[in-house]
């Protein structure tokens, strides 16, 4: 059975960091680009930061841009979001999604256009 499952959430101050993991389980994530995604109360879905399956193109979101940190270690079958500086804007549940077809150029960043996501975990940034 495919399965993502992320860890790593929980709460910190704001100018803290947390390292979110995407794990995969099932499957390899070899071929798969990776998206992280989020979502606060009472808003939309939205997309973080994306990673190819090699990783050598990433892609990161305007709000997140110089803060957050995607890699990959396919050796692990891990996808990691460095969370860095993290504000009260941040907090929402956060998952990771595969993408199991990626363009061969650019990354895809809608959530519908993502196969597979996990469960979700808790980022809360709070004093």
């Amino acid at each position: 059975q495919l399965q993502l499952v992320e860890s790593g959430g929980g709460l910190v101050q704001p100018g803290g960091s947390l390292r979110l993991s995407c794990a995969a389980s099932g499957f390899t994530l070899d071929y798969y680009a990776i998206g992280w995604f989020r979502q606060a109360p009472g808003k939309e879905r939205e997309g973080v930061s994306f990673i190819s399956s090699s990783g050598g193109s990433t892609n990161y979101a305007h709000s997140v841009n110089g803060r957050f940190t995607i890699s990959r270690d396919n050796a692990k079958n891990t996808v990691y979001l460095q969370m860095n500086s993290l504000e009260p804007e941040d907090t929402a549940v956060y998952y990771c999604a595969a993408d199991e077809s990626p363009p061969a150029n650019g990354l895809r960043v809608g959530p519908s256009e993502y196969d597979y996501w996990g469960q979700g975990t808790q980022v809360t940034v709070s004093s």
